[in-house]
């Protein structure tokens, strides 16, 4: 019902039916209009026609609405009453839903995507992290210092132990890498614990989502893979940066294919408005640029916007295919966006384009395609296909089923932190502690051993001094000693020769005396003698 020769069917005019030429879906559209006028069925719509023509999608979910896109729908009295209007016949109607993948960031309501801190980049972390230029520059410093070093850099705890490294050694960075201050530093790890509170951690580490995980198709039908946003939504700069780094890898990791019958993968971009509000000139270049060159990879890309007044004029002119719903002109701005749309279109006389844009109503819309020489076609008042698949969101029993059937189920489901930056430097930090704490410990024991050497020389010393004083000592003892004996010597040597002396002087004086008295005696002792004899 979908498809018919590579012919898209997705909507219906007082001509008849409405097709997007295959060969030219990769050249891009939009869908626009202001909230309730029938956007999301419209996705819906076009995101099914791809899937039965065989053409995987993305698309993400704010509502949980495009989850029913996985069931079989049914027929109801608005869809008969489009059946009359289009002429076709509901008995011949095959209701069914499309193969279906669900992701989600927080790894709550499907397959959790994950992206490398390295591979995101400087330039949309620093627009997820709303740095300024000068921030921007430091953090471009120190993705370029974790390359040329070797530093993996997975996770945000890796960025933040990167992040204090450069800070703490900025100076031997300077010369090769520019200034890195230490408040500009201090900014970037204050937004990143923001970010970290958010939440958004978890979209950053391994196992990386593969790309072409994306791009599969079963029993020839393309996959749907539908992101929960639900709770992304509350994020703006997360879901837009994330969208934009998907596109990239896309864009970065599929080789080119040329021009093809369909395209080999469609993204649909929902609230583009998002991804240009508060966006730097060059990452809307860089956005433009990956627009104009994807298509040449069998990529077609789809914005869902309130206006097209949302879309920067470079990249609006790209996009070919159009699906305007109604806009409200109830004030001078809304006026404005109204005939900015309605001059986007290829005018048709038989309607005043700006007019219908107002009065359009629910599923009503202004479509105009690319004809298969690439033109855009003139401008439908038209109404809208109506799906196949479930109107509405699914239960949370279904939604964990389609979970756990999935042929990818288990890929990312457990986080992996392996050897990174953050490890790196936390072994530099330990080794480089260990290697201060050694040196601290061998200077120590320097010291330590020079004061045990000082002491000894001191002891020595003192020693020496001591024996020497003690030798002194003995000496002076034994020299005293000595001058003791030799006097005691002399002494007696010298009384002995003054009496021997004297004694010579007075024998010599008393000597004639002592001899007459010795000779007298001796006389008298004879005579005595001789008269005791005699009397005897």
């Amino acid at each position: 019902m979908y498809t018919k020769d590579d012919l898209l069917y997705i909507a219906h005019c007082q001509e008849g039916p409405i097709y997007i030429e295959g060969k030219m879906a990769n050249r891009h559209g939009l869908i626009a209009g202001a909230t309730g006028t029938g956007k999301t069925v419209s996705l819906q719509v076009l995101a099914e026609t791809f899937s039965q023509a065989g053409v995987p999608c993305f698309m993400a979910d704010m509502k949980g609405d495009l989850s029913g896109i996985s069931q079989k729908g049914q027929l109801s009295s608005f869809i008969e009453k489009r059946c009359k209007e289009f002429g076709i016949d509901p008995a011949t109607l095959e209701f069914e839903g499309c193969p279906t993948v669900f992701l989600d960031v927080f790894g709550q309501q499907g397959h959790p995507i994950r992206a490398r801190v390295d591979s995101m980049g400087a330039a949309l972390l620093a627009r997820l992290l709303e740095l300024n230029d000068v921030q921007t520059g430091v953090l471009t410093a120190v993705f370029r210092i974790a390359k040329d070093e070797n530093m993996q850099l997975i996770d945000l705890k890796d960025l933040r132990a990167m992040l204090d490294n450069v800070s703490k050694n900025a100076a031997n960075y300077t010369t090769a890498y520019g200034n890195i201050s230490a408040a500009s530093v201090g900014a970037i790890q204050r937004a990143l614990l923001t970010l970290e509170d958010q939440g958004g951690d978890k979209f950053f580490g391994e196992p990386e989502f593969d790309i072409y995980d994306l791009i599969r198709t079963e029993k020839g039908k393309g996959v749907m893979n539908v992101l929960a946003a639900d709770k992304l939504m509350l994020q703006p700069k997360l879901y837009s940066t994330f969208l934009l780094w998907l596109l990239t890898r896309i864009y970065d990791t599929m080789p080119e294919v040329g021009d093809c019958a369909l395209p080999k993968f469609v993204f649909f971009f929902d609230e583009a408005h998002m991804l240009f509000k508060d966006t730097s000139k060059a990452l809307v270049e860089k956005i433009e640029q990956i627009v104009r060159l994807i298509r040449s990879k069998g990529v077609g890309v789809y914005f869902i916007t309130q206006s097209p007044a949302d879309i920067p004029d470079s990249i609006l002119g790209q996009l070919g295919n159009r699906v305007q719903h109604a806009l409200r002109a109830f004030t001078p701005k809304d006026q404005a966006a109204v005939r900015v749309a309605a001059q986007s279109f290829r005018a048709n006389p038989a309607f005043s384009t700006e007019q219908a844009i107002t009065e359009l109503a629910t599923g009503e819309a202004l479509v105009s395609v690319l004809d298969a020489k690439g033109a855009p076609s003139m401008v439908q008042n038209a109404k809208m296909l109506f799906p196949m698949s479930q109107i509405g969101a699914v239960t949370p029993e279904q939604r964990q089923e389609i979970i756990s059937n999935s042929k990818i189920f288990g890929k990312y489901e457990d986080a992996i932190d392996r050897h990174s930056a953050f490890e790196e430097i936390s072994q530099r930090n330990s080794e480089l502690q260990a290697a201060k704490e050694k040196e601290k410990a061998e200077k120590e024991a320097a010291k330590a051993e020079a004061q045990r050497q000082k002491e000894e020389a001191a002891r020595q010393k003192a020693e020496a001094a001591a024996k020497k004083e003690e030798e002194r000592k003995e000496k002076e003892k034994k020299k005293a000693f000595k001058n003791s004996v030799f006097g005691t010597i002399l002494t007696t040597i010298g009384a002995t020769i003054v009496r021997k002396a004297a004694n010579e002087i007075a024998n010599a004086i008393f000597g004639s005396k002592k001899s007459s008295s010795k000779s007298s005696s001796k006389s008298s002792s004879s005579s005595s003698k001789s008269t005791k004899s005699k009397k005897k």
